[in-house]
């Protein structure tokens, strides 16, 4: 299974690439510090699993979001941010969204989705 990671934050991204390290089954492609290398690098990589940030410089995650709905991308979307607001999950949702998870606290969740993604994916 290919990851592409989308976050401004080195140390999140790194966290992340920590998470799926011994799972022989994930990929992390490539990663993105903004939201318009965040849509290149979907286009160019075609992962099956985008794992976006909602406040990055550029483009933020829901402008992403609205952009490759538009595309009709089949890449699953994680949102993985720092305001886990009702307001903001339902918005992300809408425009796409297929996972929203809060940094916080949600660690393990990912984790626990990207094993189950990649064992579909596998399987």
């Amino acid at each position: 299974m290919k990851i592409v990671i989308a976050d401004d934050s080195l140390v999140f991204r790194e966290k992340i690439k920590d998470l799926v390290m011994l799972n022989k089954k994930v990929t992390i492609v490539d990663e993105a510090r903004n939201g318009i290398e965040a849509i290149q690098l979907v286009h160019e990589k075609e992962p099956d699993l985008l794992i976006l940030d909602i406040q990055m410089p550029e483009m933020n995650g829901i402008k992403v979001l609205e952009a490759l709905k538009k595309n009709k991308h089949k890449t699953k979307i994680c949102v993985f941010t720092n305001y886990p607001y009702p307001q903001y999950q339902k918005r992300c949702i809408q425009e796409g969204a297929d996972y929203f998870f809060d940094k916080n606290i949600d660690f393990q969740e990912v984790k626990n989705l990207i094993v189950q993604l990649a064992q579909k994916r596998s399987g």
